[in-house]
C-alpha cells in the first residue's frame, strides 16, 4: 500500500495490477534460456499465437478497464523491465555462444519476439516521461536492439507528422507492409540525424554532445568486438533478435496509421492532430502487456499522459488487438480487404474536409 502525499492511503487495483503481467513472459524466457535454450522459440510462439487468439475470440476481451489516476508504483513496473531485460540478453549471448544453430536461431526468434514487443514498447513509454532518468533508460533499452535513432525520430518527427505523407512511419492506403518496411527503415533513419544535426546546430554543439552518435557508436563497437573475436553464434543471435525487434516495431508502426491522413490546407499547414488520425483497439490481455501501447488516438493527442490514464477514445478501430494484426498485415490482400471496408466507413461518416 502507498501514500499520496497528503498521506491518504492509496491500494494498488486490480487494473492496476494486471500490467504486472509484462514480467510474466521475459521472466519465463529467462528461465528456458537458462535450463533449454533450443526450446524458447515454443514458450514464445504459443504465446504470441494465445494473446491473437483471446483478443480475436474470447467474449469480452476486447474491452479493458476504464482510465484511472496512474498509481504511483505503475512507473517502476517499467523501470524494472529494463535490468529484466539486459539479464535475458546477457544470458542469451552466453547461450548463443555453446548452441548449435537450430538453437541459435530459436534464440533469436525469442528474444527478439520479447524485446520487439514489451522491450520497444516500454522503451517508447520511459522516452515520453518528464523525468530523465526514465528517457535514459530508453535510450538503454533501444540500443540494446541496435535501433537508437527511433529515440529521435519518434518523438521529434513522428509524434508533428503522424498521419501525413511527409511522416515514413505512417503508411499509406493500399501500401503493402512489405513496401513500407524499406520506405520506413531509410526514411527514420534519414530523418532521425538530420533532427538531431538541427539540434546540435541549435544549442552549438558538436557530435560528441548527441546521445545517438554514441549510441550508434557503441552498438558499432559491440558488434565489431563480438567480429574480431570470432564469436560468430553470438553475432548472429545479436544482430538476429534486432532484425525482428526492428520489425515487430515497424509492423506495429505500419498498423497505427495505415490509410488515415490529415488534411493540409494550399499553404502547407497541417490539420490537427485528432482522434481519426490513429487506429485504436481496447483488448484487455494485449493492452495488459503493451502498456495500453493500442490507445494510441489519446497517446498522440496527450503524448506525456502516464498509460494507465490514456481513455479509449472513439476513433478508428482495429479488428482485432496488436498481436493479430501483426498477423494479418503480413498478408497484404487479407489485411487491405480488412482494412479498406473500414476507412471506406470512415470516410462517409466523415464531411468532406475544406483547406
Amino acid at each position: 500500500m502507498l501514500a499520496f502525499n497528503n498521506g491518504t492511503p492509496y491500494r494498488l487495483r486490480f487494473s492496476d495490477a494486471r500490467f504486472l503481467a509484462a514480467w510474466l513472459l521475459p521472466f519465463a524466457l529467462l528461465c528456458n534460456v537458462l535450463v533449454n535454450p533450443a526450446q524458447a522459440v515454443l514458450g514464445a510462439f504459443l504465446t504470441w499465437l494465445l494473446v491473437a487468439m483471446v483478443d480475436s475470440f474470447w467474449p469480452g476481451a476486447d474491452r479493458s478497464p476504464p482510465a484511472a489516476p496512474a498509481h504511483p508504483a505503475l512507473a517502476w513496473i517499467l523501470r524494472l523491465y529494463v535490468p529484466l531485460q539486459l539479464a535475458l540478453l546477457i544470458a542469451a549471448l552466453l547461450a548463443a555462444q555453446r548452441a548449435d544453430w537450430p538453437a541459435v536461431w530459436a534464440l533469436v526468434f525469442a528474444v527478439g519476439f520479447v524485446t520487439g514487443s514489451q522491450g520497444i514498447t516500454f522503451a517508447h513509454e520511459l522516452g515520453h516521461s518528464k523525468h530523465r532518468p526514465d528517457r535514459v533508460l530508453a535510450w538503454l533499452l533501444m540500443a540494446s536492439v541496435n535501433y537508437s535513432h527511433f529515440m529521435v525520430e519518434h518523438y521529434r518527427g513522428h509524434h508533428p507528422r503522424a498521419a501525413t505523407w511527409d511522416d515514413p512511419a505512417s503508411a499509406r492506403r493500399g501500401e503493402s507492409l512489405w513496401r513500407f518496411l524499406p520506405r520506413t527503415l531509410a526514411g527514420s533513419f534519414a530523418s532521425a540525424w538530420r533532427l538531431e544535426g538541427q539540434r546540435l546546430r541549435q544549442f552549438n554543439r558538436g557530435w560528441g554532445a548527441s546521445p545517438l552518435a554514441w549510441s550508434w557508436a557503441v552498438n558499432i563497437a559491440f558488434i565489431a568486438a563480438l567480429g574480431l573475436a570470432g564469436q560468430e553464434k553470438m553475432l548472429v543471435f545479436w544482430i538476429g533478435q534486432s532484425v525482428f525487434a526492428i520489425w515487430l516495431l515497424e509492423t506495429v508502426n505500419y498498423i497505427e496509421h495505415y490509410g488515415l491522413l490529415r488534411a493540409t490546407s494550399p499553404a502547407g499547414q497541417r490539420e490537427p492532430f485528432g482522434i481519426a488520425h490513429a487506429w485504436n483497439a481496447d483488448h484487455v490481455l494485449s493492452n495488459s502487456l503493451l502498456a495500453n501501447l493500442q490507445r494510441h488516438s489519446d497517446h498522440h493527442t496527450k503524448a506525456w499522459k502516464p498509460f494507465a490514464e490514456l481513455e479509449p477514445l472513439p476513433g478508428p478501430q482495429l479488428p482485432t488487438g496488436y498481436a493479430g494484426c501483426l498477423l494479418l498485415a503480413a498478408i497484404p490482400p487479407v489485411w487491405f480487404g480488412l482494412m479498406h471496408r473500414r476507412l471506406d466507413a470512415l470516410a462517409q461518416r466523415s464531411p468532406p474536409k475544406g483547406p
